[in-house]
């Protein structure tokens, strides 16, 4: 806060922000001051962790991942004893904590009072003059988030100090307006946080129905009334020269075929799909040619379809890329890329062939096998579920190994039946869908609850009274009972 020992005369430029500093304009009786102004900032700290005596008691510790509670940070990851308490800076609470190095602008609203660590700088308001609650939604306002990340240092870790925050411009109204915009954010919020919250709902109840129905294609059940009609259709059996019907890797799960059909078989996969095939030789492809490339990020996680192909020249792709041809299937087999499902048919490739990541797998269905049939199989939860257990490499760029893959037990019906349980799934899936990516509208929420952020802090949600007294008459009443 303000030193009090200088005159309101001398303070004045280092109070108000001039005209053309100010981010937007704002209602006649509100004006722009700076954060220091307003609230105290106070770095944190972290008590010596070499002193034990100091941890482990009932006082919060605040740290930058506690901050996710939002606006109402009451726990916190570690808890300082009385001795701990007495070397740290305290926070009171109704203070808005802010990260200031990493994940900067990150913000939470202690309901009770806490210290925290170097991490945070908190903003405790002059209650004279600011309200809290309208405090932390200034804080999270886009404008005032915008000048904490352009104020920060360009460093391997993004840093904002206390001097710089101390300058940023913030909106100051009447109090009782302040009062206000506060509720009405508040209660404006709530309802955006409610709508999240069903549609995690829904999300979830999606991704259950859509493993349940899954599960039961691979056991047979979709398929029950379509070979009751079709009692002559020919045993899987008679369809492989070669089936082998015990698995050598007992570590893999293996499917109980008294679960499936008897005209089924488990099988591994190798026997009846080529992993990672010989790449053609491709000697007539002139140089020059356009060939399709398919990076990762190409593949979507929510549909398991390309998006967004790319175009290249041949002599760019035709060494050190993934080859393969149309209606392969490519199998993401990096972390986190695997686990969030993706996978995808190759279709519509120039000329038959493509090239992408050599973080693919590729998977060549012969003719009696549907490719999408495959698709569906490795993109279930459960099948990467376990592929996850037999990733091998280092923490962060752990692989799928092509073994796993070759010695996987698939559940195998014969092509006619896989061909229903594809059109099946199709049909209930494209259902889902439409559905599911009506959804997917997180993106708008945040878009929503920063459009009222916005519109607070410019005077714009209706709660104006441009006949209450002005700011500037307020803040030199309390300057002058600062410096008496």
């Amino acid at each position: 806060m303000i030193k009090k020992k200088q005159a309101i005369e001398e303070l004045s430029e280092g109070v108000l922000v001039p005209e053309d500093e100010q981010p937007f304009l704002v209602p006649e009786n509100w004006i722009w001051v700076r954060t220091q102004t307003t609230n105290d900032i106070v770095t944190g700290s972290t008590p010596a962790k070499k002193k034990s005596e100091y941890y482990g008691g009932d006082f919060p510790f605040v740290k930058p991942a506690d901050l996710e509670q939002g606006s109402e940070v009451i726990h916190a990851s570690e808890y300082l004893t009385e001795e701990g308490k007495d070397v740290s800076r305290i926070i009171p609470k109704e203070s808005t904590m802010v990260c200031c190095i990493g994940s900067i602008g990150k913000a939470g609203f202690n309901t009770v009072e806490c210290t925290t660590n170097q991490q945070i700088n908190s903003l405790v308001p002059n209650k004279k003059m600011i309200d809290p609650k309208f405090n932390y939604y200034q804080i999270l306002n886009g404008t005032y988030q915008n000048e904490l990340w352009n104020r920060s240092s360009a460093t391997t870790v993004s840093i904002i100090n206390k001097g710089k925050m101390s300058l940023i411009p913030y909106v100051f109204p009447p109090l009782n307006e302040q009062k206000r915009i506060a509720e009405k954010v508040e209660r404006l919020l709530s309802k955006v946080d409610e709508a999240k919250q069903l549609i995690e709902e829904a999300k979830e109840t999606f991704e259950l129905r859509r493993e349940a129905i899954l599960d039961k294609a691979f056991r047979g059940e979709l398929t029950k009334k379509w070979r009751e009609q079709n009692p002559n259709v020919e045993s899987v059996f008679l369809l492989q020269k070669k089936i082998i019907s015990e698995l050598k890797d007992k570590s893999i799960e293996v499917i109980n075929e008294k679960e499936i059909p008897a005209t089924w078989k488990v099988v591994k996969m190798g026997e009846v799909v080529q992993v990672n095939p010989k790449k053609k030789k491709l000697e007539d492809v002139p140089e020059e040619q356009i060939c399709t490339f398919i990076p990762m990020p190409a593949v979507s996680d929510k549909t398991g379809e390309i998006e967004a192909p790319e175009e290249r020249e041949y002599s760019k792709v035709k060494k050190g890329y993934t080859f393969f041809e149309e209606n392969d299937v490519l199998f993401a087999k990096i972390t986190p890329c695997m686990e969030n499902g993706k996978a995808a048919i190759a279709k519509n490739l120039k000329n038959g062939f493509g090239f992408g990541s050599t973080e693919f797998h590729v998977l060549r269905t012969s003719e009696c096998i549907n490719e999408t049939y495959i698709h569906y199989f490795v993109r279930s939860k459960k099948f990467r579920l376990e592929a996850k257990r037999k990733m091998t490499g280092a923490v962060g760029q752990q692989r799928v190994p092509k073994e796993f893959l070759i010695n996987y037990p698939l559940p195998l019906p014969p092509k006619e039946e896989q061909d229903v349980i594809v059109r099946t799934l199709s049909e209930i899936f494209s259902k889902d869908l439409f559905v599911e990516q009506s959804l997917h509208i997180e993106s708008k929420l945040e878009l929503i609850k920063q459009s009222i952020l916005s519109k607070a802090f410019r005077g714009e949600l209706g709660t104006n009274n441009p006949s209450e007294e002005n700011s500037i008459e307020s803040l030199k009443a309390i300057l002058q009972e600062q410096v008496k």
